[in-house]
C-alpha cells in the first residue's frame, strides 16, 4: 500500500507538506493574530487547582540566565502569536537542529505500507520509506480495543523493542491496561528505525539518505533525531484510511518516549504540530532538563561520552559549557504549544534531573500563555510539587512519580486518566 499522508493543518497558522511534518519540508504560512489550535478534542476538563499565573518564571530559572523563548535573536519582545509563529519559533527550532538534535532527515521520496502482519484489535505494520540511497523499513504494532471507537492513541517510541505481537499487561507498556482504558496503543520500534549503538546506527533509516561509505555532516542528526522523524512517518501510517478503519483519530494521537525514548518524543512534537499531545517521561539530559542544570543529573558531557551516536558532532562543542548554549528545554517544550506537553518525572530519578524538568516545565508557560493556556495545572511553582498526583491545565499536564527511573503502571494511571486530548 502506497500512503500519500494527509495534511494537517496547524490551525490558521502552517500546513505541513503531505509527506513530512519536518522542519526540511515545505511549509505553507498563513498567520493571524489570534490563538491556533492542532487538532484537539474539544470538552470541560476537570476542575484544576489554583493557579502559577504564567509571569511567574520561577527565580532559579532567572538566576541560570537561560535565554528567553520570548525575546527573538534581535532582542524583540515577542508579545503576539503572530510574532511567535512568524519570528521565534522558526529562530528556535533552527537553533535546535544546529546545535542540539541536528538536521532532520527530509521527506522520503515514497513511503509504501504493508500491513499483513496480524489482524483484528492488533496489527502489525512494516513501514517502507525510500531515500536517494535506498529503502529502510521498520515496524509498527498497533492494539484497539476490542470494541467501541478508541478515544485516542498512544504512539510510543519504543527504544527497547519490549512490545511484541502479543499484548503486555504492565509495566512500560501496558497494553491490556491502554486498550481497557479505551485508548489504542501504536508501538514504534525504533531500534528497527535507527540501531541504538554506536558503530550500527546508521543502518536503519539513515544510511537510506546519506552514503554508507561517507561520514555524517557534523550537523547532521543521528539516532535521536531518526527516531522523531520515525514517529513522524509512523503518524503519517496513522492518518491513512486502513488506520482510520481501525476508529483511529488521527487528531487525537500522543507521542510518547521514556528516558531516550522521551528526548525524541520532545523532538518529534516540537517539529511535527500534527501531534496534540506530547509526553516527556524522565526525559532528563538533553530531554526535558534545563541544560544550564548541567552539574545536576546528567551532564551534557556525560551523556555525549556514553552515547556518542545519539546527537550530532555540534551538540558535543557545548560539553563543559552549557551556558553557551543559545537555547535551552524550556524552550524545546514552549515549542509545542498550542499542543498539549505533559511532563512525568520520578523523585529518585537524580540522573534525569526532576527538579530540572520541573523548572523547564514552568519555564515553557508565558508562549502558552500566548495561547491562553498559560495555566500550569500547578498549585505553587515550589519544589517538590506532591507526589502521585497529575497536575492539569488547558495545554499543559505534569506529575511528580515517588520512585526511580522507568515509565510504571502509576505513571499510566495518570496519563489514562487525565483526558489528555480534552482542553
Amino acid at each position: 500500500m502506497r500512503v500519500a499522508p494527509r495534511p494537517r493543518a496547524r490551525g490558521a497558522v502552517a500546513a505541513l507538506a503531505a509527506a513530512s511534518a519536518l522542519v526540511a519540508t515545505s511549509l505553507a504560512t498563513e498567520v493571524t493574530d489570534t490563538a491556533v489550535s492542532r487538532a484537539v478534542q474539544v470538552g470541560p476538563a476537570p476542575a484544576a487547582a489554583p493557579v502559577v499565573p504564567a509571569a511567574q518564571v520561577p527565580a532559579p530559572l532567572a538566576d541560570l540566565d537561560a535565554p528567553d523563548p520570548l525575546r527573538s535573536d534581535s532582542g524583540a519582545a515577542i508579545t503576539s502569536v503572530r510574532e511567535w509563529e512568524q519570528t521565534r519559533r522558526p529562530e528556535l527550532l533552527e537553533a535546535f537542529q544546529e546545535h542540539i538534535y541536528g538536521t532532520s532527515l527530509p521527506a522520503p521520496s515514497s513511503m509504501t505500507v504493508d500491513e499483513s502482519g496480524g489482524n483484528g484489535s492488533a496489527r502489525r505494520v512494516t513501514i517502507t520509506v525510500a531515500g536517494p540511497e535506498g529503502e529502510a523499513s521498520f515496524t509498527l504494532r498497533l492494539f484497539v480495543p476490542d470494541s467501541g471507537t478508541p478515544k485516542g492513541t498512544f504512539l510510543l517510541i519504543d527504544h527497547r523493542g519490549s512490545v511484541g505481537d502479543d499484548p503486555g499487561s504492565g509495566g512500560y507498556a501496558p497494553v491490556s491496561a491502554i486498550t481497557g482504558a479505551g485508548y489504542a496503543l501504536a508501538a514504534l520500534d525504533a531500534s528497527e528505525v535507527a540501531p541504538d549503538d554506536a558503530s550500527s546506527y546508521r543502518d536503519g533509516v539513515i544510511d537510506a539518505f546519506y552514503p554508507a561509505g561517507q561520514d555524517l555532516p557534523a550537523d547532521a542528526g543521528r539516532t535521536i533525531s531518526a527516531w522523531a522523524w520515525g514517529a513522524s512517518r509512523a503518524m503519517d501510517y496513522l492518518q491513512t484510511d486502513a488506520a482510520l478503519e481501525m476508529g483511529i483519530d488521527p487528531g487525537a494521537v500522543a507521542v510518547i518516549g521514556h528516558s531516550r525514548g522521551g528526548k525524541a518524543a520532545l523532538w518529534a512534537g516540537a517539529q511535527d504540530p500534527r501531534f496534540p499531545v506530547v509526553i516527556s517521561n524522565n526525559s532528563g539530559s538533553t530531554g526535558a532538563k534545563l541544560a544550564r542544570r548541567d552539574g545536576s543529573g546528567e551532564s551534557i558531557a556525560a551523556i555525549n561520552n556514553q552515547f556518542p551516536h545519539w546527537f550530532p558532532e555540534t551538540y558535543k562543542d557545548y560539553a563543559g559549557d552549557a551556558d553557551a548554549l543559545p537555547v535551552d528545554q524550556h524552550a524545546l517544550l514552549a515549542l509545542i504549544a498550542p499542543g498539549r506537553v505533559v511532563v512525568g518525572s520520578a523523585t529518585d530519578d537524580g540522573t534525569a534531573d526532576p527538579h530540572g524538568e520541573f523548572l523547564s516545565y514552568l519555564g515553557a508557560a508565558p508562549v502558552y500563555e500566548l495561547y491562553g493556556l498559560g495555566d500550569t495545572g500547578l498549585s505553587s511553582s515550589n519544589w517538590p510539587p506532591a507526589t502521585g498526583k497529575g497536575y492539569r491545565g488547558p495545554g499543559m499536564s505534569y506529575h511528580l512519580r515517588s520512585g526511580g527511573h522507568g515509565l510504571e503502571d502509576a505513571d499510566w494511571d495518570i496519563y489514562l486518566g487525565s483526558d489528555l486530548f480534552l482542553r
